[in-house]
């Protein structure tokens, strides 16, 4: 019996790599008791609510947001401390440990589905936001790549918009992921009638070491652009 192939494949790539991943990375390696972590999720929040404020958002309460690879729940947890309904949330997850996590921490309003998110029973034009937080950059096949890109895109209503948070910069001690460059972003969204992003979160194998002399130093670093690896993205669909 044959197993999956092309993207089918890769969802099942994906999952051994997290798993090999878990083995190999320490416990607390995304603690919010980490100096480098807390800075870094707390620079995002700070660039994503000037992107708010810079595309005209005021009021999430009415929002439709399914969030692709919600992981734990942690970034619907924030949409809900801006303001979020519950009730029109949506996290999708690949790993069924994770899954867990979040059906545990995330109201119960709020649908958590389990499984490969290209499959996903999202009503097409019924989403406000579709969210990705470093999900594509975990997909090593390309076609895996556009078959979800084209599924985000397909559940966007008109006006909609996908936020992308993701490492444009391949991690040369790292071959379970890949770096997404605007340039293949673009190529992945090319229907995209406004595209804004930011260049932020600095460099985490450097953060991490800084942060071990002193947490301050994140900040100098930081300061210097071209060691900021990630970029936050707003990707609007036509009206």
């Amino acid at each position: 019996m044959t197993g999956p192939v092309g993207p089918d494949r890769e969802a099942a790539a994906v999952a051994d790599r997290y798993a090999r991943r878990a083995a190999d990375v320490p416990a607390d390696r995304y603690s919010l008791l980490r100096p480098d972590v807390w800075q870094t999720v707390q620079e995002r929040q700070r660039v994503l609510l000037r992107l708010f404020a810079q595309v005209g958002v005021q009021d999430l309460a009415a929002w439709h947001v399914t969030e692709v690879g919600c992981g734990s729940g942690g970034n619907l947890l924030e949409l809900l401390r801006l303001g979020a309904a519950p009730e029109r949330l949506t996290g999708i997850e690949l790993l069924p440990e994770r899954h867990v996590q979040a059906r545990l921490a995330l109201p119960a309003a709020t649908a958590v589905l389990l499984g490969d998110a290209r499959h996903a029973a999202i009503a097409a034009g019924s989403q406000d936001v579709v969210l990705q937080s470093t999900v594509f950059s975990s997909l090593l096949d390309d076609m895996a790549q556009q078959e979800l890109a084209a599924a985000m895109w397909r559940w966007l209503a008109p006006g909609g918009a996908v936020l992308w948070y993701d490492f444009a910069i391949d991690n040369p001690l790292n071959r379970d992921v890949r770096g997404v460059p605007m340039a293949r972003v673009r190529t992945l969204f090319p229907a995209a009638s406004r595209l804004l992003w930011r260049r932020l979160t600095l460099a985490p194998p450097l953060a991490r070491a800084l942060c071990r002399l002193h947490p301050s130093l994140y900040g100098v670093a930081n300061a210097v652009p071209w060691l900021r690896t990630h970029r936050l993205a707003w990707i609007e669909k036509a009206r």
